[in-house]
């Protein structure tokens, strides 16, 4: 399953190229449906807090990113954008968000005053919404991952079904967050269809690979996620790292992980974007369709209930 697909990419079976296996078995939660927020701004920052942990990992660097006409990064798949610097990573988290996990995370990454970027499946955001306004609101930035994680060079999709895929990812990322995400993308098992990149490109969205592989999805254990992220590591000297929200052994892992980071002096790097991503209304419209109407009034009451007579 695992092919360097892509006009611009190498074309040697990519060494991060992951299967990213993930759980569809989840129910769709119930949900008041919010009014869209406008895509013309993007969320306003959290304010900054100092830092309570002085060893905390930390952030090195912040780095801006204009995604205007699609641009790559990570070494697998794309190398013509190597901007980070020798011992410099970007923590990136795939599949979210997920019930006990993704807070995992979240709580290891505030502890250690530090930062990553999610990319999360469009449907999972619709079934975990308060989940996800968790991740933006301590600071990461989020990207989207498709709507239901369909590999798009799947042959049995058309062209017009891989479009789909992408665009109601983003769709149901901004129903969820109530503003529109950043133009980061991944594609899942890191599959590039040409046509899809050409795709992306022409609407101003960056497309993430990596340049290592956690594995974090064949683990057995949180120890082996720590064992193999470090190896490669340390043979690259730095790199983009992916890593899945979505997996138990991933949130383990990740406070002795970040621990290791430190003492082998690596730095955190946060990437934001430029600009919000610009969703198309017609995908806005599907989601807000999706998403199952309340199933327990929300009014105060007062409204519901009056004493006539006692």
């Amino acid at each position: 399953m695992r092919i360097a697909a892509g006009l611009i990419f190498a074309s040697a079976v990519s060494l991060c190229a992951s299967g990213e296996a993930w759980s569809q078995a989840a129910a769709t939660k119930g949900a008041a449906v919010p009014q869209m927020a406008p895509a013309s701004a993007p969320a306003p920052a959290p304010a900054k807090a100092a830092c309570a942990n002085q060893n905390a990992l930390g952030i090195a660097r912040v780095v801006e990113i204009d995604t205007t006409g699609g641009p790559g990064f990570g070494f697998e798949h794309f190398k013509q954008l190597d901007f980070l610097r020798d011992k410099e990573v970007v923590l990136t988290f795939d599949d979210g968000p997920w019930p006990l996990n993704t807070p995992s995370v979240l709580k290891t990454l505030a502890e250690e005053c530090t930062t990553g970027v999610f990319f999360p499946i469009g449907k999972h955001s619709t079934y975990y919404p308060e989940i996800l306004k968790q991740v933006a609101a301590a600071g990461h930035t989020v990207g989207s991952h498709t709507w239901s994680h369909a590999t798009l060079t799947n042959k049995k999709l058309t062209e017009q079904q891989r479009k789909d895929e992408i665009e109601k990812g983003f769709s149901a990322v901004k129903w969820a967050l109530g503003a529109s995400p950043s133009p980061f993308f991944r594609f899942p098992a890191l599959q590039h269809p040409p046509e899809m990149v050409t795709y992306l490109g022409t609407r101003n969205i960056a497309m993430f690979s990596c340049d290592l592989d956690s594995f974090d999805f064949k683990a057995r254990n949180a120890q082996q996620v720590i064992d193999v992220t470090m190896k490669k590591l340390d043979k690259l000297g730095k790199g983009i790292i992916l890593m899945h929200d979505f997996h138990k052994h991933t949130a383990e892992a990740l406070p002795e992980l970040l621990h290791r980071l430190k003492a082998g002096g690596y730095k955190v790097v946060k990437m934001i974007a430029k600009a919000p991503v610009q969703t198309i209304a017609q995908y806005d419209e599907e989601v807000l369709k999706d998403a199952k109407l309340p199933t327990v009034s929300s009014r105060p009451v007062s409204s519901v209930v009056q004493t006539i007579s006692e």
